[in-house]
């Protein structure tokens, strides 16, 4: 949950998709926010406070380690951000220049950009999550959420030093960790109400049973002994030899040219109709129990056979079967009930969604698709999560903390 992004992702999983930024419009988003969620505002402070810890994020990931704190892209100038690059950009190699300071501009425009969009759609995704569980009057008791807090810092922290030192390189507080697992929890809560709409009825169940009855039998399957040659001589004189006392497996090591019963002595067990070559499998399945047949003629050379058992077909009642539909079914129609939910889940909350000018993504109402979207390049996401989405698959929330508290 804590240590870095893979422990992070511990808490639970993440779902989300690359946001694209249209600033435009303007909405009743008070001045000191920067996105209103069904009347409830996400503070510029937040907002800050989350840029800040997606800016570390990135460049821990960047450096492949923990890495001395970040500046945080401060538009329009960007002058801090570009005086950082310039002090800690590795020395060109000989023959090349360095960046010019135009060039480091552009580049901190583009992470605070990719930055802005990852938090916003945090924030916001968190936001509706808290929201819907209001609305379905689902609710995480605090004690719940510390339980499980405790569980998952002794796991992944079991010195208090190692959680300190994470909390100091993430610019995160333990409240913001703790808001972070009640917003999981609710999300699991939010997953298991709307699945109970994908239990099936007895009735969905037989129905389901009798229109595919073929899945739960097994159809006639018949043990043999056989023998391949090249030529009908050859077969011909194969069936002498075993007709005048000779073993099958004997005349099989002698004649026969088919690897794989061969080396078995001729045996092919559980052969089903339709298994073998057309004119093979006809006379296998009309031979008598125990009587050597053939020569028959096939594309591939020359059968002598004989069918040693016959394992008549079988149905499996409805009875033993029924837990097994039920399973199936259930999966099924859970999947569909999450799948209906997800669209209406993201209809409700994009049009509960107000956002101010430059702060627009996706899941504001506000947001026009752009003729050209763009791809946002150069952060790495909130505390080793990814960057937000506007559709929470079951919903499942974010794996930096939820404004819940701290947004309005």
């Amino acid at each position: 949950m804590f240590k870095g992004s893979r422990k992070v992702a511990a808490l639970g999983a993440v779902f989300f998709a690359s946001l694209a930024l249209y600033a435009c419009g303007s909405s009743g988003v008070p001045s000191n926010a920067v996105v209103q969620v069904g009347g409830e505002p996400i503070s510029t402070t937040t907002f800050n406070h989350w840029l800040g810890v997606a800016a570390s994020s990135s460049a821990q990931t960047a450096a492949g380690k923990t890495a001395p704190k970040p500046v945080v892209p401060d538009p329009p100038s960007y002058s801090a951000c570009v005086a950082h690059l310039q002090a800690t950009a590795p020395k060109p190699a000989k023959g090349q220049s360095a960046p010019t300071a135009a060039q480091l501009k552009s580049q901190c425009e583009q992470q605070y950009t990719a930055l802005k969009q990852q938090v916003l759609g945090f924030l916001i995704s968190a936001n509706w999550v808290i929201g819907e569980a209001k609305d379905q009057n689902i609710k995480v008791s605090d004690a719940e959420v510390e339980k499980k807090f405790k569980e998952l810092k002794t796991q992944q922290f079991p010195k208090e030093a190692d959680f300190q030192k994470f909390l100091a390189s993430t610019g995160q507080s333990p409240a913001d960790l703790l808001l972070r697992v009640k917003l999981n929890l609710l999300s699991q809560k939010i997953q298991q109400a709307v699945s109970k709409k994908g239990t099936p009825t007895t009735a969905q169940i037989e129905k389901y049973y009798n229109e595919n009855k073929q899945r739960f039998g097994q159809p006639e399957k018949r043990d043999v002994q056989l023998i391949l040659t090249k030529t009908q001589a050859e077969a011909e004189a194969a069936k002498k030899e075993i007709e005048s006392g000779k073993s099958f497996e004997s005349v099989a090591k002698k004649y026969s040219i088919d690897p794989a019963s061969k080396a078995n002595g001729g045996k092919l067990p559980g052969v089903v109709k339709g298994q073998e070559q057309k004119a093979l499998d006809a006379a296998i399945f009309s031979a008598k129990p125990n009587t050597l047949e053939g020569p028959v003629k096939t594309p591939f050379g020359y059968y002598i056979f004989e069918v040693t058992a016959v394992h008549p077909p079988s149905q499996q009642s409805l009875a033993q079967v029924k837990e097994s539909i039920k399973q199936q079914l259930t999966a099924q129609q859970q999947q569909g009930a999450l799948t209906k939910f997800v669209a209406s889940f993201k209809k409700k909350w994009e049009g509960r969604t107000e956002c101010r000018t430059g702060y627009v993504v996706m899941d504001c109402k506000e947001y026009k698709a752009p003729k050209t979207p763009a791809t946002p390049t150069g952060a790495t996401p909130p505390t080793g999560g990814g960057t937000a989405t506007a559709t929470p698959q079951t919903p499942q929330t974010t794996t930096a903390p939820p404004a819940s508290t701290t947004s309005k």
